[in-house]
């Protein structure tokens, strides 16, 4: 057993998220959102790296000592896997480590609308999950993936950096490929995707212009394509893609973008104040034709409306998701204040309104 199982056994008890190991300070954990020490010693420098190096490969320890950063994978059978993060600081070396659960639940399990599972079933295009860090992207889109998992009969490819959950094949036939290990790169991994006779790729993120690309290409080619950005509403997110390219590409992206793109999910995050735990807030963008043509024509301002209008179709607005939140006495008002997008809805909700900086 490696020393720092101690620690993710101590997370794992704990419900904590995220376990931060830092040179110079005493270790923390992420739980329900906020920072808590642990009573345990300041970390030196030199134990930190002997615990940390202890449990990574040898490449990665390599890439590491180059460049000051790199990201893997990290597995103890039977209780979890994690996503590890090392970057040089100040005062040395430092960690965090996500925990990914062992066992993924389903999107009801999860407290989302209906709509979010029957995104599994389509037969092509893409959908964007977007949110900040730790909002539960990764999360719900291991949902969506285990449900096609379980009621289609179709090839999944994964291309992540690093692998999080871990779908068994079921009805479907799933290979999971980690970037720097299984391919050198999400580009060169989803060239190769469109060669291997996959159904549905999911990338787990669309870092650059190359990777947007190919995956509007997948998505326009008969593939159906899950990824995540981060942004926080959907119109933001279809102004994010179509201002990566060149501008005097951007006209012709946004036509073929809004031919392939299906859904569009913004989520936050938040802490529960009825019981233990977090929940979700989702906004909702379906691709009607409406919508096509909003985009198509530069008009994402106009997508509000569309969510507005478009309840029927499981659109929602993300103030409208956290309203309904709020209504049900599960979430803080300074909560809802805080992740709200229209904050002067929220601010007769708050004893003492702050004076916001941001609506000067």
């Amino acid at each position: 057993m490696a020393k720092i199982d101690a620690f993710f056994k101590l997370m794992h008890e704990q419900g904590a998220s995220d376990l931060h190991l830092m040179a110079g300070q005493p270790p923390a954990l992420r739980v329900r959102g906020d920072i808590e020490r642990v009573k345990y010693k300041v970390l030196t420098n030199d134990d930190l790296r002997g615990m940390l190096y202890e449990v990574t490969p040898e490449e990665k320890v390599k890439i590491f000592e180059e460049t000051g950063d790199v990201d893997f994978g990290y597995e103890i059978p039977g209780m979890a896997r994690y996503r590890c993060n090392f970057f040089m600081q100040k005062n040395g070396v430092a960690a965090v480590f996500r925990e990914i659960p062992s066992s993924i639940m389903t999107a009801e399990q999860l407290g989302l609308p209906p709509v979010i599972s029957k995104l599994s079933g389509l037969p092509r295009g893409l959908v964007v999950i977007t949110g900040p860090t730790g909002s539960g992207k990764s999360t719900t889109l291991a949902a969506i993936i285990d449900q096609a998992n379980r009621t289609r009969s179709d090839h999944i490819i994964t291309i992540e950096d690093p692998i999080e959950f871990v779908h068994k094949s079921q009805s479907c036939i799933i290979n999971h490929r980690e970037v720097g290990i299984h391919t050198r790169s999400f580009t060169a991994a989803l060239r190769g995707a469109l060669r291997e006779d996959p159904d549905i790729i999911l990338v787990g993120e669309m870092r650059d212009l190359e990777t947007i690309s190919l995956a509007i290409e997948a998505a326009s080619t008969g593939h159906l394509v899950f990824s995540t950005l981060h942004t926080t509403s959907a119109p933001k997110t279809v102004d994010r893609i179509v201002e990566v390219f060149p501008s005097n590409e951007q006209a012709q992206i946004r036509s073929t973008l809004s031919d392939g793109i299906r859904a569009i999910i913004a989520q936050v995050l938040f802490k529960r104040i009825d019981r233990k735990g977090r929940c979700p807030a989702l906004e909702i963008l379906i691709a009607t034709p409406a919508v096509r043509n909003l985009i198509r024509e530069s008009k994402t301002h106009q997508l509000n409306s569309a969510m507005q209008t478009g309840k029927k179709y499981g659109m929602q607005l993300l103030d409208e998701a956290i309203m309904d939140l709020y209504n049900k006495g599960w979430i803080s008002p300074d909560d809802a204040y805080q992740k709200s997008n229209d904050k002067s809805r929220f601010r007769p909700l708050l004893k003492a309104p702050p004076t916001d900086f941001t609506e000067a």
